[in-house]
């Protein structure tokens, strides 16, 4: 099978490998897929389809097509999702969900991306692209991306790879740390996941790792705060949580447990699109 790579304007087919979290689990997971990977980035990306294609072509990937459509239609066609039917990543671009969801949402397109995931391939995005993988979709509103919680029904949700979740991003440049608290107490059956920029989990099953330079926030009502913190946990990288227990349950680079105050540990580690007119997520 070829391992293709394909990009589309809002989705980028791009990976080719998995970082697998320990064994494979036994019972169908709660949050993550039962098979591949899903690796969600909180960095943005600079859409120019010749500079995408040429940075990881410079990495030494051969087989890298970008799609673009946005039309529902047209994403719904056999033509159209040719080039996924053998690919074993993708990525989702920067941009606004929404779009996404107008594009992809209930297609044949939205369809072949799960099939990657079925057949043991890695999903990957970053900013909207990372957003876009949650189940309930924060910043979907189109009247711009700092309504959290939008009243537009089609756009509430996104494609639920990471099902039970609600993804936030740019969460250290634009300090949108307590951003998803109200999301969490309107909606307190979702894990709410904030990332800081050059920082991405990497979900397997119903656990992921932190990967890149800063902090990840876990925002989990099942779990009792004191009046002066915040309600949220924050992670570092090489950190390993646990969705389903709801708690880290190895901790990387020596940190030791705490729950979040914007400023998350005190340590770091190393480790366009219309919607980029309109303002990115």
């Amino acid at each position: 099978m070829s391992k293709r790579l394909v990009f589309l304007s809002l989705s980028v087919l791009l990976l080719t490998c998995a970082w697998p979290l320990g064994a494979k689990q036994a019972v169908v997971p709660e949050y993550g897929p039962a098979t591949g990977t899903l690796v969600i980035d909180g960095a943005p990306v600079v859409y120019k389809e010749e500079t995408v294609l040429a940075a990881w072509k410079k990495r030494g990937l051969t087989d890298v097509v970008m799609l673009h459509t946005w039309d529902p239609k047209v994403a719904d066609t056999e033509a159209f999702v040719t080039p996924l039917l053998d690919a074993n990543a993708v990525w989702f671009d920067g941009g606004r969900q929404w779009n996404m969801v107008d594009s992809y949402m209930n297609t044949r397109t939205l369809n072949a991306f799960r099939d990657v995931l079925n057949r043991g391939g890695v999903i990957a995005g970053s900013s909207a692209g990372a957003t876009i993988q949650g189940d309930y979709l924060v910043r979907g509103d189109t009247k711009g991306p700092d309504i959290m919680m939008t009243e537009e029904p089609n756009h509430q949700h996104g494609f639920a790879f990471l099902k039970r979740t609600a993804i936030d991003q740019h969460i250290n440049t634009r300090n949108r740390w307590d951003d998803l608290i109200p999301v969490i107490r309107k909606y307190p059956q979702y894990l709410g996941i904030g990332l800081s920029e050059d920082t991405a989990i990497v979900v397997t099953g119903d656990r992921f790792e932190v990967i890149g330079r800063w902090k990840v926030t876990a925002h989990d009502n099942t779990h009792a705060y004191q009046p002066w913190e915040k309600p949220y946990g924050v992670l570092s990288v090489g950190d390993i949580y646990d969705m389903k227990a709801r708690e880290i349950v190895t901790l990387g680079t020596g940190a030791t447990p705490g729950r979040g105050r914007g400023a998350g540990r005190g340590r770091s580690a190393p480790c366009r699109s219309r919607g980029d007119e309109e303002g990115i997520s």
